[in-house]
């Protein structure tokens, strides 16, 4: 599929608060009025939709035949530079909960037409989502949340993200309101407000994707390292194992991290053999159940 050439549209929708949910918007050119099926990509903890390989990874499954949606949480930290985490009083308040409604935002727009390219069409009412990480668990919570959802792939997905809090950060909250947590790739301090852990827990039964898995009835796929230095394999099992949709897998991959020896900036000419392998079988995974 190289010869597939695919367009880039950037652009951003408002949040309820009125900050901008950033996305781009791939899509294969010379599709006439084809009503694509969309995919929205969903990045994990401090990540992002630029970073690393995941732009070339969301225009090889738009060369499949999908329009692909990735988003920025609308506060993942990450202004207008696209790259940089240049606004953490942001990221101190991103909670689960607004990561879900950036979600819902970005439906809406795309059901309102607020979000469409050149000469095509887009089909909001057949929506693929994607997410790595703790997009992956935001991922599986939306899929539960919004009928427009018809399909699910996550890429090393947290189960359960209060069992993530640990006792330091518990008691940094009860102590000071706020935690700190070093970004090992750039050395920033990032600041989590108390915010995060409340509404984690007050709304556990609606944002924890082990307990939202038990909705799904709609084809899902867990994709996850065996060599996940981040978040253990264990996590898609669980995940795989609580989820009731009858057309389900789990798909291990040996030998790779958490992000499938990926790494930011990503300047290589091909994927590294695990990450390709990833891309391929979601690229399937969505071309079997989504279209």
């Amino acid at each position: 599929m190289k010869d597939i050439e695919v367009k880039k549209i950037s652009d951003s929708v408002p949040s309820a608060e009125n900050l901008p949910i950033y996305y781009h918007l791939y899509y294969p050119e010379n599709r006439g009025e084809d009503n694509l099926p969309v995919i929205l990509f969903l990045h994990g903890f401090k990540g992002f939709k630029d970073w690393g390989a995941f732009p070339d990874a969301c225009r090889e499954l738009s060369k499949a035949g999908f329009a692909v949606l990735a988003m920025n949480f609308s506060l993942n930290g990450v202004g207008e530079s696209m790259t940089e985490f240049d606004q953490l009083d942001l990221f101190a308040r991103e909670t689960l909960s607004q990561d879900l409604e950036d979600v819902g935002t970005v439906i809406k727009a795309l059901k309102d037409n607020d979000i469409t390219g050149q000469d095509i069409s887009l089909d909001a009412s057949s929506i693929g989502v994607l997410g790595h990480s703790r997009g992956g668990h935001t991922a599986v919570a939306a899929s539960a949340e919004y009928p427009e959802i018809k399909c699910l792939v996550t890429w090393s997905a947290v189960a359960d993200y209060n069992a993530r809090w640990s006792d330091e950060m518990i008691n940094d909250w009860e102590e000071k309101g706020v935690t700190e947590i070093k970004n090992g790739r750039t050395g920033q301090i990032m600041p989590v407000k108390e915010v995060v852990y409340k509404d984690a827990i007050e709304n556990a039964d609606h944002l924890m994707a082990v307990k939202r898995v038990q909705e799904l009835e709609l084809p899902a796929l867990f994709v996850h390292s065996k060599g996940d230095e981040a978040v253990s394999y264990s996590e898609a099992e669980k995940l795989y194992e609580h989820c009731n949709a009858q057309d389900k897998e789990i798909k291990l991959i040996p030998d790779s991290g958490h992000t499938f020896n990926t790494a930011h900036p990503f300047e290589a000419d091909k994927f590294p053999e695990p990450f390709a392998e990833v891309v391929n079988a979601t690229q399937e995974w969505f071309q079997s159940h989504l279209k």
